[in-house]
């Protein structure tokens, strides 16, 4: 009996002790995606400026690897906030719950878009969606017709189209932890991919057998991955005219003095192209709340509502002139009442 009242003594201190700890972290901590580190980043020093709160300290870990340690729990030890460049998936929010965290608040902050960036004194390289997946699939439909896919046998651009320049492939880009990765297999590989009937047919038929044949990148040598560090990506193409990197928007118009995009399905990445939706690698940014944390770590309602200010991610707002291309005014509003309606949970 003393042994019982013991671990329940013992179990009602950590209760207790839990909120205790996570007071002891005075700052906000973000993790996640590398496009939406530099958004963050401005965002958390605008917020410390305030003087009313400390600074937040925001990491690049990439959109998977935030979520995983985002989803690790609940206390001072895991991070407030996910920045993503995709939505959740499904396995992440189980994981999420399997933690215990349960109550997750998105907010939509903006949109970007996937580069193909090179060299800007080089020739604007012209690629359609399926030329795209043909560069860079690891397996193919076969080029002697078929319905059925071999080992991508393309080394050359010209080798895919007598039209594209007559050099070796070699693509820089993110890897599978990066919301980047993932945007570009849904928007880019899938889109060409689905260019051809049969594999268009199998999406139809068996989701996952079509995943598998379009979603892997080639391990030859022609896709080269670069790690989270997209100026890595910008030193490598300002050395070789001949190379091509991957990385998000935003981070393109902070180098456009050394890189330039290429055009994609006939669409200059723009401003406006990615806010129509007319560029067809256009893709959502978010960032993801964890709202057990918002009523014991300082400052997080009152961040969101920094981060969802027309002064920040407005139309002509600081983060537009980092490479955000903000909402329509009406999801923009939505985003905006839902940071208002997070309750904190003292």
């Amino acid at each position: 009996m003393r042994k019982m009242i013991s671990c329940l003594a013992l179990a009602t201190v950590a209760t207790l002790a839990a909120p205790m700890a996570a007071q002891a972290r005075d700052y906000i901590s973000a993790v996640g995606s590398s496009t939406v580190y530099p958004f963050s980043t401005v965002v958390a020093e605008q917020f410390g400026k305030s003087g009313k709160f400390k600074t937040p300290k925001v990491e690049s870990t990439g959109t998977g690897g935030g979520f995983k340690l985002f989803c690790g729990g609940v206390g001072v030890e895991h991070p407030d906030i996910s920045n993503a460049s995709r939505a959740i998936k499904p396995s992440e929010k189980e994981d999420c719950a399997k933690n215990g965290v349960k109550d997750i608040v998105e907010i939509k902050i903006g949109f970007d878009g996937i580069v193909l960036a090179q060299n800007k004194t080089a020739k604007t390289l012209e690629l359609d969606l399926k030329q795209l997946y043909l560069a860079l699939a690891k397996n193919v439909p076969d080029p002697k017709g078929g319905d059925k896919l071999v080992a991508n046998p393309y080394k050359m651009w010209s080798d895919i189209d007598p039209s594209l320049p007559k050099q070796k492939i070699e693509v820089l880009g993110p890897p599978p932890t990066s919301g980047t990765r993932d945007a570009l297999v849904e928007l880019g590989m899938e889109g060409g991919c689905k260019s051809f009937s049969f594999l268009k047919e199998m999406k139809e038929k068996d989701e996952k057998a079509f995943k598998q044949a379009c979603d892997t990148m080639r391990e030859d040598g022609a896709f080269i991955e670069a790690g989270e560090n997209d100026n890595l990506i910008v030193q490598k193409l300002g050395a070789n005219k001949d190379a091509y990197g991957i990385f998000g928007y935003s981070f393109l118009e902070e180098n456009m003095a050394t890189v330039k995009p290429a055009i994609i399905g006939g669409s200059r990445p723009t401003y406006e192209a990615i806010s129509s939706g007319s560029y067809p690698l256009s893709r959502p940014l978010f960032i993801y709340v964890k709202k057990a944390h918002a009523g014991v770590i300082p400052g997080i309602p009152e961040f969101l509502a920094e981060f969802t200010s027309d002064k920040a991610f407005g139309p002509e707002g600081y983060l537009a002139d980092r490479g955000l291309v903000a909402l329509p005014d009406a999801e923009r509003k939505q985003s905006v009442e839902i940071a208002k309606k997070l309750v904190t949970l003292k």
